[in-house]
């Protein structure tokens, strides 16, 4: 158990989370814990996407910042 639960910290899941995955885990509720899982997951994939769209518009304004430099 000490390792899911370092895993979960590990994937940046709070503690709410991690108690519900957990207690659904060993009850063998295991589809309810993957749901949860999953969702959370859908969670960082939106916020990795946004932190890629603000990189994308930095490497635009820095481009754009070179070239009327030259």
């Amino acid at each position: 158990m000490d390792n899911l639960i370092q895993n979960l910290e590990d994937a940046g899941c709070g503690l709410e989370t991690i108690m519900e995955v957990c207690r659904l885990y060993e009850n063998g509720r295991i589809k309810d814990a993957v749901k949860i899982l999953r969702k959370h997951r859908c969670i960082l994939m939106d916020r990795l996407h946004e932190s890629q769209e603000r990189v994308d518009c930095l490497d635009f304004l820095v481009r754009h910042m070179e070239k009327s430099n030259i």
